[in-house]
């Protein structure tokens, strides 16, 4: 599960840019956040890769008004409309970004190197051509919301069933680093966006994190091949509607824009 995945960062503050609330400089230092260097390669009209900034202006030039996000998984394109070969790349990276008003989409190729502790990681955006269709199964932001308090009740349920829930000094210290980025005023999502989708996609961010952990950690021991796929099944419908409301949530100051 993306807890912040970088097409909703770019998506985001891409939307804030374009719609002329954030400078250049602010949208690119927030998207590009802890990695080293993003780049972008494909563009129409350019040679070879070029900087976010660059991108993002000739993105603008070729017409594109916003930025949606997918995060498709196996057996659920969440976001995308094709064609097949954009479809294929966004489903090994688990995420893309989909340009508005130009059949163009993004998709991310991360490059790690050094030591471990002194990571230093790069992403390089491929321009791809996509079909202009309606996205696939994207929520509105209110359908989002519903399911996602369902989906919290049937998280608690469902950890404390298969004894992993969220405890142990594993899942604490991962609990207590989300609640610190919050304390310390994290911004959630650009600016434009209404409340409500910084509240969607937090809970959904929290719900990925619990996830994340039922995943990764047991009750204590080793955990049998059985006992992992019955979390696993039990566990999928809440993990997909967790990525069904953070895609609600990055592509709200779009629809809200074309609702107005």
């Amino acid at each position: 599960m993306l807890i912040e995945p970088r097409s909703g960062r770019l998506a985001a503050w891409g939307n804030a840019l374009l719609a002329g609330l954030v400078s250049p400089d602010e949208a690119v230092l927030s998207v590009v956040g802890g990695d080293a260097v993003h780049r972008v390669a494909g563009l129409p009209g350019e040679d070879g890769p070029v900087g976010l900034t660059l991108a993002l202006g000739r993105l603008r030039a070729l017409g594109v008004t916003g930025l949606r996000v997918a995060l498709p998984a196996p057996g659920h394109p969440l976001g995308l409309s094709g064609p097949p070969e954009f479809n294929a790349r966004a489903l090994e990276a688990e995420e893309a970004v989909v340009c508005v008003s130009a059949p163009l989409g993004l998709v991310p190729v991360v490059a790690e190197a050094g030591p471990e502790g002194d990571r230093h990681v790069s992403v390089l955006w491929q321009c791809l051509p996509v079909r202009e269709a309606p996205p696939a199964d994207v929520p509105s932001l209110g359908e989002a919301e519903r399911e996602l308090a369902e989906a919290l009740r049937e998280a608690t349920v469902t950890l404390t069933r298969l004894d992993v829930a969220a405890s142990g000094p594993v899942a604490e210290a991962a609990l207590d680093a989300y609640r610190a980025r919050a304390e310390a005023g994290r911004e959630v999502l650009a600016p434009g966006y209404p409340p409500r989708a910084v509240r969607v996609l937090e809970l959904a961010q929290r719900i990925g994190l619990l996830v994340g952990m039922a995943y990764e950690h047991g009750p204590g021991g080793a955990v049998s091949a059985s006992e992992m796929e019955s979390r696993a099944v039990a566990l999928r419908p809440v993990e997909r509607v967790a990525r069904r409301a953070q895609v609600a949530a990055y592509n709200a100051a779009v629809e809200e824009r074309e609702r107005g």
